[in-house]
């Protein structure tokens, strides 16, 4: 098509032009006043010479109109697999892909996308999509969305949008659903004391009644409570292990359920350790009672009580008791009345000599079956008739002596079990280096793993669990040359640090344990056993997925195995055998499953701001559509069942011709000629 447009050029500035302009107005006026003869011809004049110097020109273009682009912005984050809401979003795309090709002025743009860890950003998908296409062609852009949307600006106009922005949204507006929103939780807890959370269920398709809360604390038995649907309820859980505690929190189904998705939530809660209690008994003074408690002290998390018998009850050195400046050890106070108040209970060489009455062996013994440790570090005394072996202790006990003393240099080892334990693990394969003990008691490993032992077999260090507690012994009173560097020394502050803590529960050096990492998108899994072989990981997926891998061992006792994670992002949940863990892939409670429910008010402020529409597509596949039109710019873009998509009327300019309204010689001579009439007419 052609046309024709008057179009100026100046031959000097704007404010000159006008100036000039201004100057002949005042100066035809004040002649006209003054009855001057010619001044309208002399006006005439100034006039022509001022529409020379605007430079006027016909301009004669041939135009290539081009057609309008409608931007279709597909929502594909998790939440759109939902029902139908993915199968309708497509449908629509369909359907406005159509319209498009039999509207010979409109082009159609469609992009895919919205999906990310901080919920769904579809806004900067249309910002992406918009970055391709001329603000002058746009013919409004549809968001094919259930409405869950989570990055839209507060400021509309800030996207600076001239064209309509128009809400399709797909799924079944009145389907509801039961979730879980988790109100407060504590980012930190004491290990061993109980933690609070204020939990909510909202339900509105059951907004009566109650459901059954269930909590889980990293994959371990659960706690159960009943939460009145709508109403915040407390529930309190024990933190167990030092470090990061996962709790996965779930409410039962609803009647009608969107998604199982949200109805359960993660949090993790950090377990710090109070100071822990450590009481330490020494028999007598001997070269390995310093190298303990040295130990013990090195430890800042460690509070240590520590006794050591100088004169027991059956020495007969004629002294009278008031003449001794020793303390009297406080056995009723430690064992009977303040027991339980430590965490880790050492007997360094101690043998009966009428100090502890029997019932207060039993008490201890009571103490460790309740869930205490006990390390007892066995000298000469151990294998004799005074040995605490021969007590009510005995039950706990992990190993008893066989009555003989070894004496001569050897070298400790690692045993078979100590190579796969976590306690010793990491020390496998360095024994050349250690230096010798000299003297051993035979004993009879009763219980749990040796993990140390001598060249000959014989049982040297034995860890075992007894009842809810933990024991161990050590079947020689010569570590301390480690601690001193004899013959290159040992690790001796390695390996009994780490055998406190096992003691103590600490789970990093648990012998059946399963662990797991996640990395640039790979689940690595590993689990920890004494036994030769590992059951296959069974991996439950955020979405529900369910899938088995073979763990392959790749070190004595240490089995991995490895999955991709995909697209997958919640609490994954881990088995293998009878260990269990959680990790979270993404955040613990992604903001993408919040609210699943369709919504138009969170895309409401911005298709109001741009004229738009907002229309509900239904729950089937095939979707409810409105009418389309195309429409004037400045007209309205939406209305009961339509949504506009506007006409610009962009064009290409292909050949353009200029032809001069005022060419020099012709506007030099109508001046001269007007001036001319004008001096005629002051003449007569």
């Amino acid at each position: 098509m052609s046309a024709s447009t008057l179009v100026f050029s100046p031959l000097v500035a704007d404010w000159a032009l006008a100036g000039l302009a201004l100057l002949l107005a005042v100066a035809a006026l004040l002649a006209a006043l003054r009855g001057l003869r010619g001044w309208v011809w002399r006006a005439l004049a100034g006039a022509a010479l001022i529409a020379a110097l605007a430079n006027p020109a016909l301009v004669r273009e041939i135009r290539e109109p081009l057609s309008d682009i409608l931007l279709v912005v597909r929502d594909t984050s998790p939440s759109m697999e939902i029902g139908n809401r993915e199968e309708n979003a497509r449908n629509a795309a369909a359907h406005l892909e159509r319209f498009a090709e039999a509207d010979d002025g409109l082009e159609m743009v469609e992009v895919d996308g919205g999906s990310s860890p901080d919920g769904t950003r579809l806004i900067e998908t249309m910002r992406a999509g918009l970055a391709d296409i001329p603000r002058n062609r746009l013919a409004g852009v549809i968001l094919l969305s259930e409405g869950q949307v989570h990055d839209v600006p507060s400021d509309p106009e800030s996207l600076g949008l001239a064209a309509p922005v128009h809400h399709f949204a797909t799924g079944d507006p009145n389907a509801t659903d039961r979730r879980l929103i988790v109100e407060e939780a504590p980012r930190f807890g004491i290990v061993g004391e109980p933690v609070r959370f204020q939990l909510r269920v909202e339900d509105e398709g059951a907004p009566q009644g109650s459901a059954m809360l269930t909590l889980r604390l990293d994959g371990g038995d659960p706690i159960r409570a009943r939460a009145t649907i709508g109403e915040t309820v407390t529930v309190e859980a024990v933190v167990q292990n030092r470090g990061a505690n996962v709790i996965e929190i779930v409410v039962e189904p609803g009647p009608n359920e969107l998604s199982l998705i949200n109805n359960r939530a993660a949090v993790s809660v950090t377990g710090v350790r109070d100071r822990l209690r450590v009481l330490l008994v020494t028999g007598e003074p001997h070269n390995g009672a310093r190298a303990w408690r040295n130990l013990l002290k090195s430890d800042p998390s460690v509070d240590l009580v520590h006794f050591t018998i100088l004169r027991p009850l059956d020495k007969a050195d004629g002294a009278l008791p008031e003449e001794l400046a020793l303390i009297a050890f406080p056995v009723f106070e430690l064992f009977e009345l303040r027991l339980r108040e430590f965490d880790l209970v050492i007997f360094d060489r101690y043998r009966r000599r009428g100090i502890l009455p029997a019932n207060y062996f039993q008490n201890i013994a009571r103490y460790v079956e309740d869930g205490g440790a006990l390390l007892v570090t066995a000298g000469p005394d151990y294998a004799g008739p005074d040995s605490i072996a021969r007590s009510l202790l005995a039950s706990v006990l992990p190993a008893r002596p066989t009555g003989a003393v070894r004496e001569g240099a050897f070298r400790p080892r690692i045993s078979t079990a100590g190579e796969r334990h976590p306690v010793t693990a990491p020390m496998a394969g360095q024994e050349e280096g250690w230096g010798s003990w000299y003297r051993y008691v035979g004993g009879q490993a009763l219980a749990g793993e040796t993990l140390l032992d001598t060249p000959a077999g014989d049982p040297l260090l034995v860890l075992s669990r007894q009842g809810e507690g933990r024991a161990a012994i050590l079947l020689s009173d010569q570590s301390w040359l480690w601690a001193r560097g004899h013959e290159g020394g040992g690790p001796h502050d390695e390996l009994f640090r780490r055998v406190a803590h096992w003691l103590m529960n600490e789970p990093e050096l648990d012998e059946e344990r399963l662990t797991a990492t996640l990395s640039d998108g790979v689940l690595t899994a590993t689990r920890t056993t004494l036994s030769g072989s590992a059951d296959d990981l069974e991996i439950t997926w955020p979405s529900g997925r369910e899938e088995t891998v073979e763990m392959d061992e790749a070190a004595p006792g240490r089995f991995t195995a490895s999955a991709e994670t995909g697209n997958e992002a919640g609490l994954i949940r881990l088995r293998s055998g009878d260990a269990t863990t959680v990790i979270s892939a993404g955040p613990l409670n992604p903001r993408e499953y919040a609210d699943l429910r369709v919504t138009r008010d969170k895309l409401r402020p911005l298709v109001r701001a741009t004229r738009g529409g907002s229309f509900l597509l239904g729950g089937d596949e095939t979707p409810d559509m409105p009418n389309l039109r195309r429409t004037r710019p400045d007209g309205l873009q939406a209305g009961p069942g339509w949504a506009g998509l506007q006409r610009n009327g962009a064009y290409t300019v292909s050949e353009a011709q200029r032809t001069p309204l005022a060419p020099g010689l012709l506007a030099a001579a109508l001046i001269l000629a007007l001036l001319g009439a004008g001096w005629w007419r002051e003449g007569k």
